[in-house]
């Protein structure tokens, strides 16, 4: 399938939007995550995880799916395509890990968020869940990055089948 130069930019476009988009989001996840554990003043560590839950499910997991989709729809419609080259073969293991973290992650968002929401929240609850979410978003960050980085670099290499669709091409 291939698309005209304005579907192309179009795509990438709408690729390039949602990768950082994500990326952007997850560093503010970072940010607040870090606040909920270090802040003393359990009013403000209460609004950090329940402002963690409302970003995730409606701002992360969201531009999680839409790069993901972007990115398979970018790279068919183009001669980059989908398993040609290792960087886009790599960069797609990448965001589909990236995507089943979150989704298995997002539920522990929800239960601190509901703790934190209710009555008898001081501040100290679940420290563990909490150090937890710093550890798991800053390995996200990096992982943007990294996927990020593949993008820009796009390091040389063509997969098996890349080299077999190249050898029968006349």
């Amino acid at each position: 399938m291939a698309m005209s130069p304005r579907q192309r930019k179009f795509a990438l476009t709408a690729h390039v939007t949602a990768s950082v988009g994500w990326l952007g989001a997850v560093a503010v996840f970072l940010a607040l995550a870090v606040a909920g554990v270090t802040s003393q003043d359990a009013q403000r560590v209460r609004a950090v995880y329940i402002a963690m839950e409302v970003a995730g499910w409606y701002v992360i997991v969201p531009l999680c799916f839409a790069s993901l989709l972007t990115g398979v729809v970018s790279s068919l419609g183009t001669t980059w395509g989908l398993l040609r080259y290792y960087w886009v073969a790599v960069k797609l293991v990448i965001t589909v890990l990236a995507t089943g973290a979150l989704l298995l992650h997002m539920p522990p968002i929800s239960h601190i968020a509901r703790a934190a929401a209710g009555p008898g929240w001081s501040g100290g609850e679940l420290q563990g869940l909490r150090t937890q979410l710093v550890v798991q978003s800053g390995a996200a960050v990096l992982v943007l990055l990294a996927a990020t980085a593949l993008s820009t670099y796009k390091p040389q290499g063509r997969t098996r089948f890349g080299r077999r669709v190249l050898r029968s091409t006349p």
